[in-house]
């Protein structure tokens, strides 16, 4: 009987493998065939050309089966540029999905909704826009979601709460500008929490987060978060890496946050947060630590010794005090310190390097005593070491001597000593020293390392000569050794340095002469040897430097005539004096722009009044023997008095009846010349006709004149007043647009004169065709930012250039034009509002220029623009402190470049200055 039922069981088994065979290669065939037309959707690009009628799709690379169906899609980077096809869902039994880095545009792909068993989507850089829609809890199976770096905006759907079975969730780096719920506190698989890089609207930290037990990550920087952190950080038990920084966040930081034991990263840099260091209870795991850039005062707690895994301490800008806890300095683990811009005090460590792989060491701006740490490099890991501005003593660490890996060493403004390690110069990756201020001693090395591009050592007690073999020094850009115990020659070999800026030799006890031979001074600006022995003439080579705009020769034992060639330069600075120079100053440098520059050169002359020196006379003939000749010279004397004192009187009636008939017109004009002029006041005064007006405004006219024969063209901006000029402020006037005359720069057009009488000034300047840096900026015409602020308060001082520029800087960094600020303002005003009101700069800025790893120099320039452009002059800073701001941008973004910062870290070696005041008040912006 029972071998009966087995043969009559037998072919329903067979009937039923063949039913489930036949299915499968059905299902095999059908998906085969989809995905052929998801291909041909996409339009068939190359990167899926092996997708083939003939080739298993099993096997290729992006797809994975699971019995001979589909069950995953890696798509990324395939250069997709159409949208997500319906028919993907054909796939019944695709869990996962990932079409990264792409060109995918629409809307949220809804089509998804249909495949029901997908757990894993990410859809991260693509071109996906407009709102997360609010039935996205269909996709109720999904585990993992990734929408990172799209063009999503709006608010964040409640019903993103309703999915349950997530346990990662990105949404960064989107157009987000609306709200995020609360209701994510519900998301209690979530492991991952990701929301960073976002616009929101201004939000607090949700309470509700607290309660994600299971979450490990949670990024939130940049993502305009206010009021304080919740105190319930610590119910948050699986927390490793915690991300709020630049936010603006206020309060202190929760004590309960270093209750976590699993916490490992926390970031609150860049917020407003105050109050004192919570000291470490259980996160002895801690691996990084950033507060930096808030208001966080009191000490760091002695417990921070304890956490023997933290590799990086940054605290730098902040209010702390006290001394360093010694602890800090026995992590093994410890390699990045960053205590910059505090008020720290005390001695520091000893150990700081001894225990661990010291990287970066950064304390300057503080109140540190005592000598720098022995170890710092004894691990041979040290990249840079900045103590600028403490009170440190001693001599510099002999384990720098040793540091092949150093690529910078700043220790300026201390009162350190005694010799360089010597092996510090043998150091081939180093690239900056810093040691100004000090009182160091000793010679410089015949070889320096041939990365070297800054040395900074001016006020020590460096002697010796200068080595021949400075010509060596092939990336040296930046040389200053003003007031040092340097003597002897300055060396012919100095002038090969090609990619030499600044060259600073001031306050020494060099003598001879000045190289008469310049090999390739192609780079250098700036050029001081004042206050030395040098003798001999000035060579004429110098004349021929390209950029040369600062030169001081002062306080030397300098003769022979000026060269001629000088006159060709862009000198903004130029200083001769206290030399034993003679003969006639060369014609362009006979103006106002140099009046301070030939004093004490007893034999030196101009031929205008310009100057602060004698006038040059004729050449008095000699005396003949023969007493007619005397005599005739005497009759030819007194015949010419007499047809001058004929002519006057012609003159005067001449002019008199002249002014009787032209009530109307000025009376009396008098120039004022800031260069060398070829055209006479006639010639502008006949050429101020209506058809030659090429502008007009509140103040005045301006007019395009032609002022010889040859067609040559000045711009003339005539200024009116309706009564004459109180004669005290006429006085002023005329004196602050002579310091106006004196600015000389290749990019600033020069202002030949000045032309006045009792009610009207002609401001008389080089004509530019279509060489402005104002078309260069926006391709069109704009106001001139330095006359709109003359016609704002009829004055003109020696800040207007300075205030210029700063308009110029705000332009570049927000795309505006000068008058572009809003409804009611310039740009300088709008600019200035934006910062008091506390908003984020990053709204400021020109969006084609807004590059993450750019921003903190950006950020740097649109700054330093509002204080240039700052309503009061006195308020502004000096063109040398613009260039030292700058410098220091430029030093910081080369150093952040050759050393590759990631996203989170800041460049090697910051600016280490405090920030300066911007705008407190309302006050303080221009009106």
């Amino acid at each position: 009987m029972e071998k009966k039922k087995l043969i009559t069981k037998k072919p329903f088994l067979i009937i039923l493998f063949l039913f489930f065979t036949l299915a499968k290669s059905q299902l095999y065939d059908q998906e085969h065939q989809t995905l052929l037309q998801i291909k041909q959707k996409w339009k068939n690009p190359s990167s899926l050309d092996h997708w083939t009628n003939s080739s298993s799709h099993c096997k290729w690379k992006e797809i994975t089966c699971t019995e001979n169906s589909v069950t995953e899609m890696q798509l990324g980077n395939m250069n997709i540029t159409e949208t997500i096809p319906g028919l993907i869902c054909d796939l019944k039994n695709l869990t996962l999905l990932n079409l990264q880095w792409n060109y995918i545009p629409g809307p949220f792909p809804t089509v998804l909704y249909n495949c029901s068993k997908l757990r894993y989507l990410d859809i991260s850089q693509n071109y996906f826009d407009g709102e997360i829609p609010d039935d996205i809890y269909r996709l109720e199976q999904l585990q993992s979601l990734i929408l990172s770096a799209n063009n999503f905006y709006g608010n964040i759907p409640v019903a993103i709460g309703q999915l349950s079975s997530l346990s990662e969730l990105w949404l960064d780096y989107n157009l987000f500008n609306g709200t995020f719920p609360e209701e994510i506190g519900n998301l209690s698989n979530l492991e991952m929490l990701n929301m960073k890089n976002n616009q929101f609207a201004p939000s607090n930290l949700f309470g509700s987060f607290t309660k994600l037990k299971k979450l490990k990550n949670f990024w939130m920087s940049s993502a305009n978060l206010i009021s304080s952190i919740p105190e319930m950080m610590g119910e948050m038990v699986s927390l490793e890496s915690l991300d709020l920084s630049n936010n603006s966040l206020t309060g202190e930081i929760p004590s309960s946050l270093f209750e976590l034991e699993n916490l490992s990263f926390v970031y609150l840099y860049q917020n407003g947060l105050s109050g004192e260091l919570p000291p470490i209870k259980s996160s002895y795991n801690l691996t990084l630590i950033d507060f930096s850039e808030n208001n966080l005062t009191g000490k760091i707690p002695d417990t921070y010794g304890d956490l023997k895994k933290l590799s990086e301490l940054d605290l730098f800008f902040n209010n702390l005090s006290g001394e360093i806890p010694y602890g800090l300095g026995r992590i093994p683990k410890l390699t990045i310190v960053k205590l910059f811009s505090n008020s720290f005090s005390g001695n520091l460590p000893p150990d700081f390097g001894r225990y661990s792989m010291l990287v970066e060491f950064q304390v300057s701006e503080n109140n540190f005593s005592g000598n720098l740490p022995e170890n710092l490099c004894y691990g041979g890991e040290l990249i840079g070491v900045v103590a600028d501005n403490n009170n440190l003593t001693g001599e510099l660490p002999a384990s720098l001597g040793n540091c092949s890996k150093l690529t910078a060493v700043s220790a300026l403004n201390n009162s350190l000593y005694g010799k360089v390690p010597a092996g510090l110069w043998k150091s081939e990756n180093l690239s900056y020293v810093l040691l100004n201020d000090n009182m160091f001693t000793g010679q410089l090395p015949d070889k320096m390392p041939y990365n070297l591009t800054t040395l900074d050592i001016r006020n020590n007690r460096f002697s010796g000569e200068i080595p021949t073999t400075v010509s060596d020094w092939v990336n040296l850009t930046v040389f200053r050794a003003s007031n040092n115990l340097f003597n002897g020659s300055i060396p012919k070999e100095i002038t090969a340095l090609s990619h030499l800026t600044t060259l600073l030799l001031d306050q020494n006890q060099l003598s001879d002469k000045i190289p008469s031979d310049i090999i390739s001074w192609k780079s250098l600006a700036i050029l001081h040897l004042n206050h030395n022995q040098l003798s001999g003439e000035i060579p004429e080579a110098i004349g021929n430097l390209p950029v040369l705009s600062d030169l001081d020769l002062s306080e030397n034992q300098l003769s022979g005539q000026i060269p001629t060639q000088l006159g060709s330069l862009p000198i903004t600075n130029l200083n001769l004096s206290s030399n034993q120079l003679i003969g006639e100053i060369p014609a362009q440098l006979d103006n106002l722009a140099y009046s301070s520059s030939f004093l004490n050169n007893s034999g030196l002359c101009s031929k205008s009044q310009n100057l602060n020196i004698s006038t040059c006379n004729s050449k008095t003939q000699e005396p003949t023997k023969k007493s007619s000749s005397k005599h005739l010279y005497r009759v030819l004397i007194a015949l010419c008095t007499a047809i001058a004192v004929v002519f006057l009187v012609l003159l005067f009636f001449m002019i008199r009846n002249c002014r009787k008939r032209n009530g109307n017109a000025d009376s009396k004009w008098k120039i004022t010349p800031f260069q060398k002029l070829s055209f006479t006041e006639e010639s502008i005064l006949s050429g101020l006709k209506e058809s030659n007006e090429i502008g007009n405004g509140g103040s005045g006219k301006v007019y395009r004149v032609a002022v010889n024969s040859s067609g040559n063209l000045v711009a003339v901006k005539k200024i009116l007043n309706n009564s004459k000029l109180d004669h005290q402020l006429d006085k002023e006037f005329l004196a602050e647009i002579q310091t106006l005359g004196t600015i000389r720069h290749i990019n600033i057009v020069k202002l030949l004169c000045c032309i006045s009488s009792e009610t009207s000034k002609l401001l008389v300047y080089e004509y530019l065709v279509n060489h402005s840096l104002d078309q260069w900026l926006q391709k069109k015409r704009r106001k001139v930012s330095a006359v709109s602020e003359l016609v704002h308060t009829a004055r003109v001082n020696e800040k207007v250039d300075v205030y210029s520029f700063g308009i110029v800087l705000l332009e570049l960094t927000t795309g505006r034009e000068a008058s572009d600020g809003d409804e009611h303002a310039g740009l300088a005003e709008w600019a200035c509002r934006h910062l008091q009101k506390g908003k984020n700069i990053i709204d400021a800025l020109d969006k084609e220029i807004n590059e993450a790893c750019y921003l903190d120099e950006i950020i740097s320039v649109f700054t330093l623009g509002i204080i240039c452009s700052n309503t009061i002059p006195s308020s502004r800073p000096s063109m040398k402190e613009v260039l030292q701001v700058l410098d220091q941008c430029s030093y910081s973004l080369r150093v952040r470049e050759k050393n590759g910062a990631s996203e989170n870290d800041e460049a090697p070696f910051l600016s280490d200055s405090k920030p300066q005041r911007m705008v407190e008040s309302d006050d303080d912006c221009l009106v």
